[in-house]
Order: C-alpha cells, then structure tokens, then sequence
C-alpha cells in the first residue's frame, strides 16, 4: 500500500483543519469524542465515535473538535502525483461557529 497515507488525529475543542481537498477522497474513521465536519457551501455536520465519514475527491471541506469536546479520528487518504492533500484558507471562527 505505497500509495496510502493514514494517521491518528486528536483535535483539542475549538481546534480544526484548514478547509482542504484531497485528490482521491479521505475516509475519516471516528474514535472518541464529538466533532464537526463541512464541505463548502454546505451544513456543518456533527461526527462522534463510531462514525466513518466520507470526504469525496476535490471537494472542500474541514473537519475537527467541536467547541466544547475533543475529537480522534483516523484519516485515510491516497497519495495521487505525490500528493493526498492540498490545503487552503484557515477556517475562520465564524465559519466554524455557524
């Protein structure tokens, strides 16, 4: 699986990605705690433990702790041309908080 890239994420509450993409998807398995997801344009939607979430190709989205509980999840992604993710803007607070 050369072509995989995976990790643990712990986001502390009020903690969040930047909004990103990925070239081939990302599968978000969710391990403790609640958390907020959010493709763009699109309604912030809540994921707990036990959720497995599906991010598709090039769509933009963040994910991270909600404001008041922390959030683990695991990140599965492929690697695409070298790359599995392409970062954009910072969440701002308003857009995290509506």
């Amino acid at each position: 699986m050369n072509n995989v890239s995976a990790g643990e994420v712990t986001f502390l509450p009020g903690a969040r990605s930047a909004w990103h993409t990925h070239p081939a998807g990302q599968m978000l398995v969710v391990t403790h705690g609640t958390g907020w997801t959010q493709e763009r344009g699109q309604d912030k939607q809540v994921i707990k433990a036990g959720d497995v979430v599906w991010c598709p190709p090039g769509v933009e989205h963040w994910h991270g702790a909600s404001d008041s509980t922390s959030v683990t999840h695991y990140a599965i992604q492929a690697v695409v041309e070298g790359s599995a993710v392409s970062w954009g803007d910072q969440v701002t607070e308003q857009e995290y908080l509506d």
